[in-house]
């Protein structure tokens, strides 16, 4: 399974994208002004595991680039910004006015509205409410999800135990389905599949 971890810093990625192995006619700088907002928005957020947001978004950046070759900057551009609505005090308004309605409304498909409820259950119901919202979602969005996730569950065996299992089960219902129309990502996630096999 292809692992999707090379680029930690916008300068990275950047000069990645630049290089001769992505060989993409990419707008870096386009991308670049994405990555900056994002950077600004979540500011020193963590992941769960403890590194820079930031890392997480760069990783769905790398995975939409590098595997299924995306070069579309609205869809790389989403892919930087899909948790600044969701995550931090950005409002979609904001994601419009300097990205356009395009970016805007790929962050909109991809972002979990908030709970109905406080409840454990309120949240579950209202999480599986929009994993499956997602079988209605344009193409371009289901593509930033998909990087979204794969960056997520590349690296599953560093979060805890029962997490694991559940986000496994998730990820096999909800998220698989999503990629059979997408032959890179059906075969990337057929990979992860068969490599975390033991949490089924």
């Amino acid at each position: 399974m292809e692992v999707f971890t090379h680029w930690r810093t916008w300068d990275e990625a950047r000069a990645a994208l630049a290089g001769p192995e992505i060989d993409l006619d990419i707008d870096v700088d386009a991308v670049g002004r994405a990555a900056e907002a994002a950077r600004r928005w979540h500011g020193d957020q963590r992941r769960p595991t403890g590194e820079p947001y930031v890392e997480h978004l760069l990783e769905a950046l790398e995975v939409l680039v590098s595997g299924p070759r995306v070069t579309d900057t609205a869809v790389l551009s989403a892919a930087l910004l899909h948790d600044v609505v969701e995550d931090t005090s950005a409002t979609l308004a904001d994601v419009e006015a300097e990205f356009g309605p395009v970016v805007a409304e790929l962050v909109d498909w991809v972002t979990k509205p908030p709970a109905g409820g406080a409840g454990r259950q309120a949240k579950r119901a209202a999480r599986a409410a929009y994993l499956r919202r997602l079988r209605d979602a344009p193409r371009d969005a289901v593509l930033v999800k998909l990087a979204d996730r794969a960056s997520n569950v590349q690296t599953l065996d560093r979060t805890a135990p029962d997490f694991q299992r559940r986000y496994y089960a998730e990820t096999v219902t909800y998220i698989i389905p999503l990629a059979e129309a997408h032959p890179w990502f059906a075969d990337w996630y057929a990979a992860w599949r068969r490599s975390f096999a033991h949490l089924k």
